[in-house]
């Protein structure tokens, strides 16, 4: 396996479903590939901080900042 099959697969491999085969490589990758370790450990990181988010945390001009990007990148 390489890095990018490695990243497309993370997301089957945190909800645990991922073929067992393929399961295998990705774990071997993983052994093997500081850069992928530290993807999924920043992937898991991530999940975990923006479990925590409610609307209360983001202030008001940064909420219309980052609804002005989405829609500017959509438009793209």
């Amino acid at each position: 396996m390489d890095c990018v099959d490695f990243v497309e697969l993370v997301t089957d491999f945190l909800e645990g479903a991922m073929p067992q085969d393929d399961e295998r490589r990705f774990i071997e990758h993983l052994a093997v590939c500081p850069g992928c370790e530290r993807y999924l450990d920043q992937y898991r990181q991530t999940i975990a901080t923006t479990g925590e988010l409610t609307p209360d945390h983001i202030s008001p001009d940064a909420r219309r900042h980052l609804l002005t990007a989405f829609r500017d990148w959509q438009r793209q």
